[in-house]
């Protein structure tokens, strides 16, 4: 559980550098042993919390793990984005473990590499594949619903044709199907290690995969200390792409912001991802780093309620609540500008067939008054709002200035601050009341983030237990149509979002990367996580 912290002023989380500098830690001396241009020393701010993309409760620092170490049947090319940088290409699909695929109105055939093989020495055969997909579909939670996605939703969909060729039979035709084979959760497991640590009880391996690996990809986790460090070492035996240039990662858990800078600006640490945004903003012009800040794909920073927990569940309260948020201050006094609003749109009416955009939503204090009186609600409530402390850079400021806003229209609000590893497992219970979260869908379509966040199948991250069956409808119709349909289907459903408004859209954030000037290849992944297998150090 989190701690409750009552209402306080807003403190700007400004600190310099140089007032970090004296407290960050010295974390070379391991790796001084190494080759500095083949290890990559990685300062980031939270640690994963499990070794399995399918486990319940696996944060998001987990997938940079799983994406790593494991291999999936195909990957999506590359292409330069608006300012010359690498960015995945989700219209195109390249091999990873399978060498090449055929397509038809049924199914799809993998070939697979005949020479690939699992960390242990084990080769990778087509019922590893199968074995592995069949546990994706059946676990239930985040991956279940993540194959579901692309209507891989059957075990017998997977069909093992020799050792070397793998089948999925479609149930539907649905676009997302391909692309979604190419996302994190399909990975390749070693079926036969998982068995011998399987239980009655636990016939996936379930709890022995939360510490341990049964992988085949261009990584292995060398040593894991939960909360500290991961240290990755190249598998020089990997078959299924280039052979990675880093021979060795080194990912240092660095709570503070201004020590995760201070190790940049000195020239200690090698890369950093997900920074503040006011770090982002000062070390744009930093001399002897290369910055990067990359609009998420899909993607928001939200204010969530809980629409089964009362007063929630009336449309006006959260109507009110959409009034009263900060915009412009969290833009200016937490993003300092570094995201892409979603806010002060003409109306609230759907501008185009793509997501995120702007709703019409503003702060305005006297007509959220009006909505709360309207509602039965005149003299406010008493609520608490939760917000993960794993990103607490963004997170805790963010959430303290919507604390001060809505105490303007009466709600008081309890701050509820839930570490990073617990914040998955509470999202699941889906028992709070308000949230300060963010969210991306890996695929870049507007169906696919209305079918996770706002579909009654009530997926884990419908975070605020959304349902309505005529949104369901919409999105199901615009999962499988095209043309006019498809633009009329995503109107209806953006239209509903914005007026019944379960989560309010903030911003549209950026993923920001610095790393020292000699490191190169850094390339943006839909999943928001950093790939080592492109990473350069010179």
């Amino acid at each position: 559980m989190g701690q409750i912290m009552k209402r306080r002023a807003f403190i700007k989380t400004t600190a310099a550098a140089s007032a970090a500098a004296t407290a960050a830690p010295a974390i070379w001396s391991e790796a001084k042993a190494q080759a500095r241009n083949e290890t990559l020393l990685l300062v980031t701010e939270s640690p994963p919390n499990s070794m399995d993309i399918h486990g319940v409760g696996t944060n998001r620092p987990a997938y940079e793990v799983s994406w790593n170490t494991h291999d999936r049947l195909i990957t999506y090319g590359v292409k330069k984005d608006a300012n010359g940088n690498d960015h995945y290409d989700y219209t195109k699909l390249e091999p990873e473990l399978a060498t090449d695929w055929n397509v038809t109105p049924t199914s799809a055939t993998f070939k697979l590499r005949k020479d690939a093989k699992f960390h242990d020495g084990t080769p990778i055969t087509a019922k590893d594949v199968k074995w592995s997909f069949d546990r994706a579909v059946t676990v239930g939670g985040f991956p279940t619903f993540q194959m579901a996605a692309g209507s891989l939703e059957k075990k017998e969909q997977f069909v093992v044709v020799d050792d070397g060729t793998f089948r999925v039979d479609f149930l539907r035709a649905d676009k997302l199907t391909l692309p979604d084979i190419g996302v994190p959760v399909p990975v390749i497991m070693n079926s036969e290690l998982c068995k011998k640590n399987a239980t009655a009880t636990d016939p996936w391996a379930m709890e022995w995969c939360k510490n341990n690996l049964a992988a085949g990809g261009a990584y292995k986790v060398e040593r894991w200390q939960p909360g500290q460090e991961v240290v990755f070492v190249r598998n020089d035996e990997w078959k299924n792409g280039p052979m990675p240039k880093i021979r060795r990662v080194i990912q240092r858990i660095i709570p503070s912001a201004g020590n995760r800078r201070a190790l940049l600006e000195r020239g200690d640490a090698d890369i950093s991802f997900d920074l503040p945004s006011k770090d982002f903003a000062d070390l744009k012009t930093a001399p002897k780093l290369t910055v990067i800040g990359t609009p998420i794909e899909n993607a928001m920073m939200y204010l969530g309620m809980n629409v089964n927990q009362k007063p929630f569940d009336n449309v006006k309260v959260r109507q009110a609540v959409a009034w009263a948020v900060p915009y412009q201050q969290i833009m200016d006094s937490v993003m300092f500008g570094q995201a892409i609003p979603l806010f002060g749109g003409a109306d609230n009416n759907y501008k185009g067939s793509y997501w995120p955009q702007k709703d019409g939503y503003k702060t305005d204090i006297a007509k959220a008054k009006a909505l709360m009186a309207e509602a039965g609600y005149p003299n406010g409530f008493e609520t608490v709002v939760s917000f993960d402390l794993g990103l607490a850079s963004t997170n805790e400021p963010l959430t303290i200035l919507v604390q001060e806003s809505l105490a303007q229209i009466g709600i008081k609000a309890s701050i509820n601050k839930i570490p990073g590893a617990n914040w998955r497992g509470e999202l699941l219970k889906k028992n709070m009341p308000m949230i300060t979260n963010a969210f991306g869908g890996w695929l870049n379509y507007p169906e696919y983030f209305f079918f996770w966040c706002y579909h009654g199948q009530n997926a884990v991250f419908n975070t605020m237990g959304y349902k309505n069956p005529a949104m369901d409808a919409l999105i199901d119709k615009a999962r499988f149509t095209t043309g006019p349909e498809y633009d009329a289907a995503v109107k209806g459903f953006i239209d509903i979002a914005f007026e019944e408004v379960p989560r309010v859209p903030i911003y549209q954030p950026l993923l920001n990367v610095a790393m020292q000037k000699n490191v190169t290849g850094y390339r943006y992944w839909f999943h928001r996580q950093l790939d080592y297998r492109q990473l350069v150090k010179s």
